[in-house]
């Protein structure tokens, strides 16, 4: 009798996860009147990005460390519908070498898929969060997010982000790096504000010439020297230059980073304290910023918002995707012919194959980038294409997906590499290769460019083999499909997959 309800609740809520380089967070909310009502946040001190060693590995301990809290938070996220649930990792976890190591741990503990997304990726995120929970004065906006290992800077205007960037340097490594020993000395902090202002060179001309109207910053190091500022009395709300050099000097006054103790810091927070405040001195000073508002929405909220966009139609991967074939000239008459063909092909086989709904948009996003490296050469374009998909910047996707996208355009023509696939989580594999499969079929039957119209098959799956039947007489009429697909056959069957052609005389295996 209270089954029932209880699912009901759960299936209305949704959840984010942050695995970051400093800290750990979870969110869980729902949906109420348009609006994200939260109903319970946690959130971790990990310090993931400390366990990097020079090699870029994390540490054992780390990745306990890691796999604790999370485990912590699986608790609390059962049973509820994994598409309402998003888990993403940030810088730490871009930079370490043995990430899936750390990756398919993670999985195991939380109970749902882990994706690494990319610096812009998060940018977008971080503002979306923001704009979301920023009231609108109107007029672009700077958004500065200091993290455990990055530092996001988006300008942008209501809901639209017009520059994303992501700087390599965040409070914990620059506490990492410029106080090594703990020991805080006026040299290390001018260093370190040399050293960010150094960094932010790559971007401060572009964003300069923007120009913006107001400063939000968002995330913990931000958020700690507010408070610090409004406790000591140094300052009202917001961050000022006078109260930014009050906390600065405070800290200064200390030996070690141990010894840091400064109200309205919290004490697991003080230990990479002093690396995320240089990097906010560096900050103020290159874009000579008078005042900053904090922001108490950024990523996870962001993630949120995104989650809600994608199931009321307003998904930015859809966007993302229509971007690159308009900037790489892509034949979206052609495309749009190989999706429909191949999801028809896919609806005939997925339940057999037991592939989940959202394994149909990869097969259809693939289709519609499938000739995107022709825009380079025709020669080997499929790998041309896989180059561009795999490291463009493509809002909307995590490095995941970007893989799976390239990996499916990478194999949709010529010989087949199923090895390819080994570089997927291992949750992805099985239907991934079903997805090369069925969007090969799809390309090869429309390899004419619509010079006649084309049936589509009747497709039905056998163990490892494929059986395909075209309507009676329609293969004999067209030699050249049935040529092009004998020769599909071939290469599938090279690499252990079987095909068997229906529709001619006496039937024909090919």
């Amino acid at each position: 009798m209270n089954d029932k309800p209880t699912t009901e609740l759960t299936s209305q809520r949704i959840a984010a996860v942050d695995l970051g380089s400093n800290s750990f967070h979870m969110m869980v909310a729902e949906e109420f009147q348009g609006e994200i009502r939260t109903l319970e946040r946690r959130g971790e001190k990990v310090q993931l990005a400390a366990g990097l060693d020079s090699a870029n590995n994390l540490s054992e301990e780390a990745m306990d460390r890691g796999i604790t809290c999370l485990a912590e938070f699986g608790q609390r996220l059962q049973n509820m519908d994994p598409s309402r649930v998003v888990v993403f990792a940030t810088n730490a976890l871009r930079a370490a070498r043995n990430r899936q190591v750390f990756i398919d741990r993670a999985e195991v503990a939380l109970g749902y898929p882990v994706e690494v997304i990319a610096g812009r990726e998060e940018a977008r995120l971080i503002y979306l969060g923001v704009a979301h929970t920023q009231a609108d004065a109107g007029g672009r906006r700077i958004v500065v997010d200091i993290g455990g290992g990055s530092t996001e800077f988006i300008i942008g205007e209501r809901f639209d982000a017009h520059a994303l960037e992501s700087l390599h340097m965040g409070c914990v490594s620059y506490t990492k790096r410029f106080f090594s020993e703990g020991k805080i000395t006026r040299k290390a902090f001018r260093l370190a504000v040399e050293s960010a202002q150094q960094e932010l060179m790559n971007i401060r001309s572009q964003y300069l010439n923007l120009g913006w109207k107001s400063e939000i910053g968002s995330s913990g190091t931000i958020r700690s020297v507010e408070q610090a500022i409004v406790a000591n009395g140094w300052g009202e709300e917001g961050i000022t230059q006078a109260g930014l050099d009050q906390v600065i000097e405070h800290c200064l006054n200390y030996d070690t980073i141990n010894d840091v103790d400064i109200e309205g810091v919290k004490p697991d927070r003080r230990q990479v304290f002093i690396g995320g405040l240089a990097i906010l001195a560096a900050v103020f000073k290159s874009f000579s910023i008078k005042r900053m508002a904090y922001s108490d929405g950024a990523l996870r909220e962001g993630a949120l918002w995104d989650l809600v966009g994608r199931s009321g139609h307003e998904d930015v991967r859809e966007r993302t995707l229509a971007s690159m074939q308009e900037r790489f000239y892509v034949d979206r008459d052609q495309a749009q012919r190989v999706e429909k063909t191949a999801l028809a092909l896919f609806e005939q086989v997925c339940d057999d194959i037991g592939a989940k709904s959202e394994a149909k948009h990869w097969l259809s996003w693939a289709a519609r980038v499938h000739e995107i490296g022709l825009s380079i050469a025709h020669s080997g374009f499929h790998k041309h294409g896989a180059y561009l998909l795999q490291h463009s910047d493509m809002l909307g996707f995590t490095r995941q997906g970007q893989l799976l996208l390239a990996l499916l355009v990478r194999n949709h023509r010529r010989k087949m590499h199923p090895a390819d696939l080994d570089l997927l989580p291992v949750r992805q594999q099985s239907i991934a290769l079903w997805l090369v499969r069925v969007l090969r079929l799809a390309v090869v039957i429309n390899h004419s460019r619509e010079a006649y119209e084309v049936p589509v098959p009747s497709l039905k799956f056998k163990r490892d083999e494929l059986n395909i039947e075209f309507p009676a007489g329609w293969i004999e009429e067209h030699p050249l499909t049935m040529k092009d697909l004998a020769e599909e056959a071939d290469l599938q069957l090279a690499s252990g997959f079987s095909i068997q052609l229906i529709g001619c005389e006496d039937s024909l295996t090919i």
